[in-house]
């Protein structure tokens, strides 16, 4: 219900946003020329559009509008999938979705095989005479034997009744297909099935952290379902018994075993020299082996069954009726397929979760009782305020306040002191009261990037300036930012990691190395390239360094510094997250690495959404940050 409301609501959204746009276009005045950055302003019902245009694309492309609408369209083409997999084994040997007969194609591709290899003997200047003559011999015999197959005088009788007896079969089986009452279900099979389709769940449903659903149910929820399951367990029982047909007559069955046995003997005969010969005598024996066990009949043996699976497969398309529209217009990119006893999604619904399933499975991975390793992605803990105290004060405060730590008495008791009371503060020993503190992997993912941040922020911007500014700071430090600035942040990543450990201070310390260049030279572009009018107007006004410093150079350079740290957020996004494949046991990275090595599309696709939208929140933050602090930006 859910996804078709949305669906829904989409559909209006994107009518309403384009009937608003058609309207603004007519009836608002423009006064800005083309190239003013004004006119790329506003356009919110635009960004209406565009969003609901990709989760229109997500909703349709992964079957979620299929399930919101046709709950049961699963199941019952995993029913279909059932009778096109018996029929298919059937149709195999048929020219009906192929262009000839099986027994033809194997009969043209060993008769070519055949010529290859007496080719092969002949030309052959490691036999001897009286070996290719032998070997010869074999394979004219071998390709005696395909005759014997395709003789319709040597087609053995009671082969003939069985042929005729499953065609029959199919042919019965056609018309109780059609009839609306089959299969006739007594009410206690009904109401196993129904408890029995209860337990088994629906398609697509999230299991729970312990239990797990499949991903399509295979016991008939349906009438329709319940017909296309009962025909293919009855064309999978006329298709095992027909693939148990050998088409050995006495004749054939001498003239193979004669040829087994004077291959065994030559073979035998032959010494280690003759090494070719026993290889092609091997060959010819593979040849006469796969005529033995291809379905090889007589060319109009099978005509019947031929007529008979076509007039069925037809009327098993008929009776499909609008689940065959559902499966074009509603499965795009494939369908439900059934392979032995299961069914599975095959197409773009496999690889690409729907939002529905999505949507739950990122409920249960918020849940602290249930989350991704028993952490959940965003969740809060109350923490002592004393903690925090305690990790932002030094240790060394205590050790410099006047006196002696407290030491022991003879009856084994310490009397605590100024000094030591001072320790238990600056450590955090010490209770308070509780706040809220985030945590999970979303939050651990977000401090690591900015920390990484912050740090390069407050290293680079500095350094990046007095590079522009400075003839001895720009020689001397620009050689070692643009020795690593190339390299990429994956290179350093096992280094780093293997020097400072796999906890926080590693991947913050290789975000900080990220940030820092960007940083660096976007603070140095800034900088030099500040207007020389301006500084020498404040020269003139009598500004000191400081304050040309302050209030020309650095406004002039906040630009080009903002956007480095635009491009140093997407840049360290990307980065942690392949720290955190290579080492990590929290984060969003982490939880995507986990979740490939076990299928878990939906986990993946909930990463790289949580990833996009915090690399979104930075950004949006960013542009807000620059729209209020440099008004001037692109205006002189």
């Amino acid at each position: 219900m859910f996804t078709q409301i949305i669906t829904f609501l989409i559909f209006f959204a994107v009518i309403g946003c384009i009937l608003y746009g058609r309207k603004l276009i007519r009836t608002e005045r423009v006064d800005a020329v083309f190239g003013n950055p004004e006119r790329a302003k506003g356009g919110i019902h635009w960004v209406i559009v565009g969003s609901s245009f990709l989760l229109l694309t997500w909703l349709y492309y992964s079957w979620d509008i299929a399930k919101a609408f046709y709950p049961k369209s699963a199941n019952e083409l995993c029913q279909v999938g059932k009778v096109n997999d018996s029929l298919l084994s059937l149709k195999y040997l048929f020219p009906i979705e192929e262009r000839q007969y099986k027994s033809t194609f194997v009969i043209q591709s060993e008769n070519k095989n055949i010529d290859k290899i007496a080719k092969e003997i002949s030309q052959s200047p490691d036999l001897r005479d009286q070996d290719k003559n032998k070997l010869l011999s074999l394979v004219a015999k071998t390709k005696k034997t395909i005759p014997l197959l395709t003789n319709e005088n040597l087609f053995e009788n009671q082969n003939k009744v069985k042929i005729d007896e499953l065609t029959n079969k199919i042919t019965q089986l056609t018309i109780k297909f059609q009839k609306p009452n089959y299969p006739e279900e007594t009410s206690e099979e009904e109401n196993k099935r129904k408890e029995e389709a209860i337990k088994e769940g629906e398609w697509g449903a999230s299991g729970t952290a312990v239990e797990q659903t499949i991903e399509i149910p295979i016991i008939p929820k349906t009438k329709k379902g319940l017909k296309f399951d009962a025909v293919a367990k009855e064309l999978k029982s006329i298709s095992d018994e027909f693939f148990k047909l050998r088409n050995h007559n006495p004749k054939y069955k001498r003239a193979i075993q004669e040829i087994k046995d004077e291959v065994k003997k030559y073979r035998s005969d032959l010494n280690d020299t003759q090494e070719v010969a026993s290889a092609l005598a091997k060959d010819v024996l593979k040849i006469a082996r796969r005529i033995e066990y291809a379905s090889i009949f007589p060319p109009k043996t099978l005509e019947g069954m031929n007529k008979a699976i076509v007039e069925f497969d037809n009327v098993q398309k008929k009776e499909q009726g609008y689940l065959r529209l559902v499966d074009i217009f509603l499965f795009p990119s494939g369908t439900i397929v059934s392979s032995g006893p299961s069914c599975s999604e095959q197409g773009s619904g496999r690889w690409l979760p729907k939002p529905s399933d999505t949507l739950n499975k990122f409920v249960l991975l918020l849940k602290p009782s249930v989350g991704f390793k028993n952490i959940p992605l965003i969740w809060y803990e109350m923490m002592d305020v004393s903690r925090i105290i305690g990790f932002i004060l030094p240790d060394w405060i205590a050790d410099i306040v006047p006196g002696k730590y407290p030491v022991h008495s003879e009856d084994g008791t310490v009397k605590p002191n100024f000094k030591s009371k001072v320790l238990k503060i600056v450590t955090g020993e010490f209770k308070l009261f509780k706040i809220p503190i985030p945590m999970g992997h979303i939050w651990d993912s977000f401090l690591r990037v900015f920390l990484g941040l912050i740090f390069g922020i407050i290293i680079g911007v500095p350094l990046g300036l007095f590079m522009g500014l400075n003839r001895f700071a720009k020689g001397f430090f620009d050689p070692l930012i643009e020795l690593y600035r190339p390299v990429p942040p994956l290179a350093w990543a096992p280094l780093v990691i293997s020097v400072l450990g796999i906890d926080n201070v590693g991947k913050v310390f290789l975000l900080f190395m990220v940030s820092l260049s960007i940083m660096i030279i976007s603070a140095r572009a800034g900088a030099s390239g500040t207007q020389l009018s301006k500084i020498h107007a404040a020269h003139s006004l009598g500004a000191s360094r400081w304050q040309i410093l302050r209030y020309v150079i650095f406004p002039n350079s906040l630009p080009e510094i903002l956007t480095g740290v635009r491009v140093a957020i997407g840049m360290c996004w990307g980065t942690l997250v392949a720290a955190e494949f290579l080492a990590g046991t929290t984060g969003i990275g982490f939880v995507e690495n986990v979740a490939k090595k076990y299928f878990q599309y939906e986990v993946i696709w909930i990463t790289i959404f949580v990833m996009g939208m915090l690399g979104l929140l930075f950004d949006v933050t960013l542009r807000k940050i620059i729209d209020k602090t440099i008004p001037w930006r692109g205006k002189g």
